[in-house]
């Protein structure tokens, strides 16, 4: 007597990233830049202080609130909106610079340059394999 049940195809190796779980990668990726940044925000503060930043309770808040949109977009790296809140972070740091101080641009530049390439690495690894 036959068997109804259907065999899966494995996947040519071909068509595979080489990775087991590649969202997993990608949301470890996005995590570890988001965690990397929340981290250099907050050394950011002690400088702020030592070079007398014009606004500094507006400077510290402003940073504080970025933290925590770090770490809450890291912990959520797996959902579509967390990458569009890092994606904010970074334009926030950038319009920050000239407002308060022009490292906190700096730092923006830095991460913003890293998230990028987490950006294209998702989007590349996201894709389904081309077939040719």
């Amino acid at each position: 007597m036959m068997d109804d049940h259907k065999v899966e195809a494995e996947p040519d190796d071909s068509q595979r990233s080489g990775l087991r779980d590649p969202l997993r990668a990608i949301a470890g990726l996005g995590a570890i830049v988001l965690i990397l940044e929340a981290l250099v925000l907050l050394l950011t503060i002690v400088p702020m202080r030592m070079m007398r930043v014009d606004n500094l309770s507006w400077a510290i808040t402003v940073i504080l609130v970025l933290t925590v949109a770090c770490v809450v977009c890291a912990a959520r790296a797996r959902k579509a909106w967390a990458w569009h809140g890092g994606t904010v972070i970074q334009a926030a740091l950038l319009v920050c610079g000239p407002v308060f101080h022009w490292s906190l641009a700096g730092v923006g530049l830095i991460f913003g340059i890293t998230w990028w390439f987490a950006l294209s690495v998702r989007t590349k690894l996201s894709r389904p394999p081309v077939r040719g």
